[in-house]
């Protein structure tokens, strides 16, 4: 069976091809001009989208060595996403289908990543402990089947890597920040600082927006504003910020794996290519003897394969849909997280 999948929800298209199982395309093309604006500029992504999206399709298919004719499932992001992204590839994916008349599921983006660590060759033991950390989501899940998922938290308001992008943004970094981050929390002292990791009504939910605050509040009392800190001085904060944020990711993972019983850890999602991070939770993994699954860093990232996969998840267990099925149109919840 060839699964077709197609992402577009923000700022990354992308074209991927599941071959009977196996992994023969992921293409990814960047909208790297979005740094000049420091920031996504929705109306432009969904214009470069326009433009990529039906020639990366064509060169997926010819790496994975099948014609269009031959795909039987066609997969596309539902979102969510920025509605305009979304609406380029799901078009798109809808249109692809009707011509062949071939099948259509549309796919929850979260759960794309939830499930992104079947694309490894050791793959996630249910039920697992999964937590999702991106741009946009930080979610702690317990993950029972490809059609149950069970939510222990979530942020109640800015997600990791929100915080990571606008901690980058104060200490004159640029965007995108989370990468920045990584490179300068490298060369400095992560116990600089200490900055505080919040506590939430709900154990197992996040808050970054007051360790956010509290960057800013010190730079504006050591420095009076960014521009006025001292290049030796941003490693240190970059650095202190960066173990106060995981430091939160951790503690909320233990909390979970002292009151669930699971058999392996998923860490999913952009933010799971930060090494601060991935050290860490091998750490953890070990302490609690777990299996830890981090998807390689192509997957990590908004990627057409994570959405392939969860396709052909759906579709083998006998979800169908209609090609005018428009619940997933907007900013959708997940069909299996309650």
């Amino acid at each position: 069976m060839n699964i077709v999948g197609i992402e577009s929800s923000c700022d990354e298209t992308s074209a991927a091809v599941i071959c009977d199982g196996k992994l023969k395309a992921n293409l990814i093309s960047s909208q790297h001009f979005h740094k000049d604006f420091g920031g996504v500029v929705p109306e432009l992504s969904s214009r470069a989208h326009l433009q990529i999206i039906a020639p990366l399709l064509k060169q997926a298919l010819n790496q994975a060595g099948i014609k269009k004719d031959e795909i039987d499932v066609v997969c596309a992001t539902a979102g969510p996403g920025l509605i305009g992204a979304v609406l380029v590839g799901l078009t798109f994916a809808k249109g692809l289908s009707y011509s062949l008349n071939k099948p259509f599921v549309p796919v929850n983006h979260i759960e794309g990543h939830i499930y992104s660590g079947f694309l490894m060759d050791e793959k996630p033991e249910y039920p697992y402990l999964c937590l999702v950390v991106s741009g946009g989501h930080t979610l702690l899940l317990i993950v029972e089947s490809e059609t149950a998922i069970r939510k222990l938290g979530s942020t109640i308001d800015d997600a990791a890597g929100e915080a990571f992008d606008k901690t980058a943004k104060m200490l004159g970094l640029g965007y995108p920040g989370g990468i920045k981050i990584q490179e300068e929390a490298e060369k400095g002292n992560p116990d600089f600082i200490d900055f505080p990791v919040s506590q939430c009504k709900n154990e197992f939910d996040f808050s970054f927006s007051g360790l956010k605050t509290s960057v800013l509040r010190y730079i504006q009392k050591e420095f009076g504003n960014a521009g006025n800190i001292p290049i030796d001085k941003i490693p240190d904060i970059a650095a202190s910020f960066q173990k106060a944020a995981v430091d939160a990711l951790i503690q909320k993972s233990e909390r979970a794996l002292k009151n669930y019983n699971v058999n392996s850890i998923s860490i999913v999602g952009g933010v799971a290519a930060n090494k601060y991070l991935r050290e860490r939770f091998v750490l953890l993994s070990a302490k609690y003897k777990k299996s830890l699954n981090i998807p390689d860093l192509q997957f990590c990232g908004d990627n057409a394969a994570m959405i392939a996969q969860r396709g052909v998840m759906l579709h083998n267990n006998g979800l169908k849909f209609d090609l005018d099925y428009n619940a997933y149109a907007g900013l959708p919840e997940s069909a299996f997280i309650p």
